[in-house]
């Protein structure tokens, strides 16, 4: 038994078509707008007798990718929806379709696959070997010339970093003034403001945000404002352009920027330092940890001697008005401490343990001793920190043009300069001079002769800040309190080292054979 096959010739496709029309930005001012694309696939369709239905048109999108272009994306569906009436899509060039090649075989593969041919109005196409040869050729020319233009795109933007000037947006504090970045008048005073308040190390990222809002200085993105948060404080306090130092994710090297730095380098690592936790200009535990409440200024320092807790504050209401008592948090059943009772017993002990003339002389005469010796120093580590920074920076730089080169992989670059960078962090802070600058000897003088010989008047003139600072140093293990008055008078050591001069005890100068408190104290005096 046989079988017959009809064989069914393919009918003619109507000789109708489609244009696709895209311009980018950049080309508009090329007298290459969509108006003249237009007009000339239209004459070369009529030469060819193919009646144009429809017209794509794509404005400012490049043709780097086939993604973020969604006429082009239409275009290809209406051809398959459609394919049995369509023949052609022109374009004014094949580079309208696309400038990668791998892209363009793939849209042309789709067109192919529906029976649809790829003309263009300005170059040999079609489906001859020949034609199909050119395109391929024509697809990589312009695949080239993209690629060329951004190479060079690449590598003057490399210059322009290389030569100190920024690319991309600028940090707050800054504008960006004819490719030149100039001062900002609105921002930048108040934002070094804010780097000298890190400097102080007494505010946390979470305040120093939150003082940067109240300030005004939100970060602006897309025309909307938005807060700072302890994260992107974080980071804008760890910029180094700040300081002068243009920086790269795409570029190893950091080079001296020409923008007016807001920092010096010797406060800039400084504030690394902080932000790092190595800072020890902090303020005593003891009274971080207090909440600020003017009307109990010693609630969380005194401590019951029944249970050692510590007491907190509370009202009691009476017959014709509300009183402020300490009380255990634990309620044991000591006795509740009048706030005014408190505060004149220890301003009474305070005054008490204040020091007397002769030792405010004698301490006072250690002091310029000792910050004589200790300006000495710092020169002398100065310099010696000078010349190791040098031999840092010019590793840094070798460092830089091995990985250039290729002798060091990127992984091996970004690890051995972390190092280095930390030792320079490290050496940028030992040099710092900025406290020894910022208080006089003179000042410092006047300072403790005031706030020395009377603690108990220092204590009541003081805000509440100053007086937990004050109780702290002073009462480093808080104050226990019994019932009617203090059970212990445990003071710190470092004051009792300062106390200790009425006798004579300490000795003023290099520790010898016999150990004392001298380093504690110079430490106390010098470093605050």
């Amino acid at each position: 038994m046989s079988i017959k096959v009809r064989y069914t010739p393919q009918l003619a496709k109507p000789k109708k078509a489609v244009i696709y029309l895209r311009v980018s930005t950049e080309e508009q001012v090329d007298n290459f707008s969509l108006g003249t694309q237009e007009e000339i696939c239209r004459k070369e369709a009529a030469r060819r007798g193919i009646e144009i239905i429809h017209v794509f048109r794509e404005e400012g999108r490049s043709a780097k990718t086939i993604t973020g272009r969604p006429i082009l994306i239409e275009m290809l569906e209406f051809c398959r929806k459609n394919k049995r009436q369509l023949s052609a899509v022109f374009v004014y060039r094949l580079d309208r379709i696309s400038r990668q090649t791998a892209d363009f075989l793939a849209i042309r593969s789709s067109l192919t696959a529906n029976q649809i041919t790829l003309l263009s109005a300005s170059e040999p196409t079609g489906n001859s070997p020949t034609e199909k040869f050119v395109e391929l050729m024509l697809a990589g020319a312009a695949q080239m010339d993209n690629d060329v233009r951004s190479e060079r795109t690449k590598n003057g933007l490399r210059a322009r970093f290389l030569s100190g000037l920024h690319t991309g947006p600028v940090p707050l504090g800054y504008l960006n003034e004819n490719g030149y970045i100039i001062k900002d008048p609105q921002t930048f005073d108040k934002l070094k403001e804010a780097w000298e308040l890190m400097l102080t190390g007494t505010k946390s990222l979470k305040e120093i945000a939150n003082v940067l809002n109240e300030w005004g200085l939100g970060q602006t993105f897309k025309g909307i404002k938005y807060p700072y948060r302890p994260q992107t404080a974080n980071r804008l306090f760890r910029n180094k352009f700040y300081m002068g130092i243009l920086t790269s994710s795409r570029y190893p090297e950091e080079v001296q920027g020409q923008h007016t730095p807001m920092v010096t380098t010797e406060k800039f690592y400084r504030v690394q330092a902080i932000l790092d936790g190595r800072n020890t200009n902090i303020s005593i535990p003891l009274s971080r940890h207090n909440k600020e409440n003017t009307e109990f200024p010693l609630r969380r320092i005194f401590r019951c001697k029944n249970c050692n807790t510590v007491l907190t504050g509370a009202w009691s209401k009476g017959r014709n008005a509300r009183y402020a008592y300490y009380v255990c948090r634990k309620r044991c059943g000591t006795p509740s401490l009048r706030v005014e009772a408190a505060h004149n017993f220890l301003t009474t002990f305070l005054k008490n343990i204040s020091l007397t003339d002769d030792a405010l002389k004698l301490l006072i005469s250690f002091l310029r001793t000792n910050y004589m010796k200790r300006i000495a120093i710092l020169q002398k580590r100065k310099l010696s920190a000078d010349a190791e920074l040098s031999k840092l920076y010019s590793m840094r730089q070798t460092l830089v043009e091995k990985n250039l080169t290729g002798v060091y992989s990127d992984e091996i670059f970004k690890e051995q300069n972390a190092v280095i960078e930390e030792k320079i962090k490290d050496l940028q802070v030992t040099k710092d001079t900025t406290l020894l600058n910022k208080y006089t000897l003179e000042e410092t003088v006047n300072f403790i002769t005031e706030k020395f010989a009377d603690l108990g008047r220092t204590y009541t003139e003081s805000c509440l800040e100053e007086k937990k600072a004050l109780l702290g140093s002073i009462f480093p293990s808080g104050i226990v309190w019994y019932y009617p008055g203090m059970s212990n008078h445990d003071i710190g050591p470092l004051y009792q080292s300062i106390r200790d001069f009425t006798s004579g005890v300490i000795h003023v100068g290099e520790p010898g054979g016999i150990r004392t408190r001298d380093q504690e104290l110079k430490r106390l005096l010098l470093y605050r």
